[in-house]
């Protein structure tokens, strides 16, 4: 499980690589805290290579995009599977967040 931070364009991009859980919620959270307190205010995270993501993930989720939101950012998500896109319409979290069907898509104004 792994976290890669790279910038395109103004756009500050996260890669989820395996889960998204417990253990390791704090590390994403942190890089994009960092980020934003640096000025940035343009966020996605790609979970294109991601395959599991638990209630504690979808709770840091949920802060990470009030925080940004309350600083005049955006957050969008990218590249969710069939089983994670089931999971944020189960829980009526497609509605709270934007979510894009690639990274493409996320990146456009």
């Amino acid at each position: 499980m792994s976290f890669r931070e790279r910038t395109v364009g103004r756009v500050t991009v996260y890669d989820v690589d395996g889960q998204l859980i417990v253990g390791n919620r704090h590390e994403l959270k942190r890089m994009v805290l960092d980020a934003l307190e640096g000025g940035a205010r343009r966020f996605v995270i790609d979970f294109s290579r991601t395959g599991y993501i638990d209630s504690s993930g979808l709770g840091v989720l949920i802060t990470l995009s009030k925080e940004i939101r309350a600083q005049g950012g955006d957050l969008r998500l990218a590249s969710l599977n069939r089983d994670l896109t089931r999971l944020f319409e189960l829980t009526k979290l497609d509605t709270f967040f934007r979510i894009c069907d690639d990274l493409g898509e996320a990146l456009e104004e």
